[in-house]
């Protein structure tokens, strides 16, 4: 199965930014976050825009919000 590429070789990013503190929740969603390079209430990071990061985006949706 061939990979697609979005036109012109650009790659699509995603803004992350943490929003609610890990306390509380799973420690599993806790290095979730800590794999998404957060470290802090307020962060952002930008990130590629994959299927694997996505699925991360996912598991702690209620911790982050996203902006493309």
């Amino acid at each position: 199965m061939a990979n697609k590429r979005q036109a012109g070789g650009a790659s699509r990013t995603l803004k992350v930014t943490q929003v609610r503190s890990t306390i509380g929740f799973d420690r599993k969603q806790a290095l979730v976050v800590a794999g998404l390079g957060l470290r802090r209430i307020r962060h952002t990071v930008e990130l590629a825009d994959t299927p694997e990061i996505r699925g991360m985006i996912r598991k702690v949706r209620h911790l982050v919000t996203v902006e493309e």
